[in-house]
C-alpha cells in the first residue's frame, strides 16, 4: 500500500485533514495550530496541494495523538464547514444505528 504522503494530492476546492484519536477512536480534525479537535469548525481549511500536503504531513507525523490521517473535501457555507462525502457526514454524526444495551458501552 502506498503511503498517503507518497500519493499525488489533487485538490478541487477546500479540504481538511481528519483522523481518529488514538486514545478512544473519536473522529478528530487537524487545526491551524497543529492540534486535534473534535469540532469540525475548528479544522484548518486549505485550498492548495502544497497547503494540504503540509497539513497532512504534520498530521501523519503526530501518530501519538491520532492515526489514519487523510484529506477530505468540505464546503464552507456561511462560515460553517460541512463535509462533502457521505462517509464524512456519517463520521461527523456518529453511528447510524443504536447499539444494543447488552454491549455495555
Amino acid at each position: 500500500m502506498t503511503s498517503p504522503l507518497q500519493q499525488k494530492i489533487k485538490i478541487k476546492g477546500p479540504v481538511i485533514v481528519t483522523a481518529n484519536r488514538l486514545t478512544d477512536g473519536a473522529v478528530v480534525y487537524r487545526t491551524i495550530k497543529g492540534t486535534w479537535s473534535q469540532d469540525l469548525n475548528d479544522a484548518a481549511v486549505v485550498t492548495t496541494e502544497i497547503a494540504a500536503s503540509g497539513l497532512l504531513a504534520d498530521a501523519t507525523a503526530d501518530d501519538i495523538g491520532a492515526v489514519g490521517a487523510y484529506i477530505s473535501p468540505v464546503q464552507v457555507n456561511d462560515g460553517f464547514i460541512e463535509p462533502v462525502s457521505l462517509r464524512e457526514r456519517i463520521r461527523l454524526r456518529g453511528l447510524t444505528f443504536d447499539l444494543p444495551a447488552t454491549f455495555g458501552i
